[in-house]
């Protein structure tokens, strides 16, 4: 594995582009919040630039703190007048992160051990099975629900306790009493999709199932499928997809992450599909980023650098096409942003449109929706409290656009927000853009029912 100083002379252009000007102060959660100046992006180039030039241990506190306590949110990168690569040379910065804790193993802390816990169950796919089922049992048993509302055992504070209410914001819409919407006209998978359109004019995509999302938010990739199915999409299969790589890569384990984008690549390719398409933020950055992430040279550079470019978010690909009216939904609903299609992905436009084309939609502006909402994939983990003093302002903001739902496409956002409603009792839904969407077809009447087995959908021809 090459060092930081290796990585980082290789992307020498990308660090020296830096100019500290400071544009990216008053966008970095953490600067705002801390006033360090080691903690704004700023400050983070230069501690890396200092480790290059051999003036900074990388295995000292002044370098690992402030690195890790990064969100990698990547705002700054949408301000920056200079197009600072700052996400990808973060990653780089996080892998030499991972190498001297895995030197100094016994002092890394308890936090870094469950992180390498759960990227090496992302990465075994019958581990990653297991573990899902096990979260979707104990979901179904209201436990989390129980112990996230009332405590009980668990302080105000506790970690655990904001773990099993991230639980049940994934099977409950973060109302106080309402459940989230469940798969309404069967299961729809990857291994063989039952959902086709009268109108099956536009292009062959394959759905990236995910990981979270596949295991917790499987009603989501249903309402996804049949949604390009009625705006016209052949939803193919792509047997052997794994996990995106996204939280590896975020965690600095670069290694597997390149391991998992290789695997994806193989099977996306051989799904012969023209497009693939993502209902989840960071996982459409990540692929989108597979060309960065394989750059070294020879095949698989290539092939990352064609998959790369037939990546689409969902709400991108629908808003392109044009998506077909369903019926009215009734709703005040706000938007937030994730990070990872706002900033790295650079889509603004395309999920407002979406909502857009829901009749009736009541779509109310929220204040700072482009800013992090504390989830920033394991960061809850290892920076809890700072993750939380985020996401408290992510709430009162949503509150305050007096909103029934707040939508937004990406799973982690959807877990973290949604447990913040949950622990605060508050009366407001979080959902998916593409299950709004969904529940309009199903309203007008694009699905055909056909019982446990799956669903048609419908859509009417243009």
């Amino acid at each position: 594995m090459l060092t930081l100083a290796q990585e980082l002379r290789a992307q020498e252009d990308r660090l020296l582009a830096c100019v500290h000007c400071g544009f990216c102060l008053p966008s970095c959660p953490t600067y705002t919040r801390l006033g360090d100046e080691a903690d704004s992006p700023r400050g983070r180039l230069y501690l890396m630039r200092a480790v290059v030039e051999g003036r900074l241990d990388p295995a000292e506190d002044a370098f690992r703190v402030h690195i890790d306590r990064c969100l990698g949110c990547r705002a700054c990168e949408t301000v920056c007048p200079s197009g600072v690569e700052y996400g990808l040379l973060l990653e780089r910065a996080r892998a030499e992160v991972v190498r001297v804790r895995r030197s100094a193993a016994p002092a890394a802390g308890p936090a870094a051990s469950i992180v390498r816990l759960i990227l090496a169950v992302f990465r075994r796919p019958w581990l990653l099975a297991v573990a899902m089922l096990l979260s979707r049992i104990l979901r179904a048993s209201g436990i989390p629900r129980l112990l996230a509302r009332h405590g009980l055992i668990l302080s105000e504070r506790s970690r655990l306790r904001f773990a099993l209410a991230m639980l049940a914001a994934s099977g409950t819409s973060g109302r106080a009493g309402g459940p989230y919407p469940t798969q309404r006209f069967g299961a729809w998978g990857p291994r063989g999709s039952t959902a086709t359109s009268r109108r099956e004019s536009g292009p062959a995509v394959a759905l990236l199932d995910g990981c979270v999302q596949a295991g917790l938010f499987a009603s989501v990739n249903a309402a996804t499928a049949r949604v390009l199915a009625v705006n016209g999409c052949r939803v193919l299969p792509a047997h052997g997809q794994q996990c995106c790589g996204a939280l590896h890569a975020h965690a600095g384990d670069l290694e597997g992450a390149r391991a998992l984008a290789r695997r994806n690549i193989e099977a996306f390719e051989a799904s012969g599909a023209d497009l693939i398409v993502v209902n989840a933020a960071g996982c459409g950055a990540a692929m989108k980023e597979y060309v960065h992430l394989l750059s070294h040279g020879g095949e698989w550079t290539a092939r990352a650098a064609n998959l790369s470019a037939k990546v689409k978010d969902a709400t991108e690909l629908l808003a392109a096409l044009g998506p077909v009216t369903g019926a009215a939904l009734q709703r005040k609903v706000t938007y937030d942003a994730p990070c990872h299609l706002l900033h790295a992905q650079r889509i603004d436009r395309a999920p407002l449109a979406v909502l857009a084309s829901v009749p009736q939609l009541e779509l109310v502006p929220l204040a700072n929706a482009d800013e992090c909402c504390g989830a920033a994939g394991t960061y809850g983990l290892t920076h809890a409290e700072m993750g939380r003093r985020i996401l408290a302002d992510k709430l009162a903001a949503v509150q305050a656009t007096g909103a029934a739902v707040v939508t937004t496409p990406n799973p982690g956002c959807l877990m973290q927000i949604g447990a913040g409603l949950l622990l605060a009792g508050l009366d407001i839904e979080a959902r998916h853009p593409l299950d709004l969407l969904d529940e309009s077809y199903e309203r007008a009447g694009f699905y055909e029912t056909s019982g446990s087995a799956g669903s048609r959908a419908t859509g009417p021809a243009r």
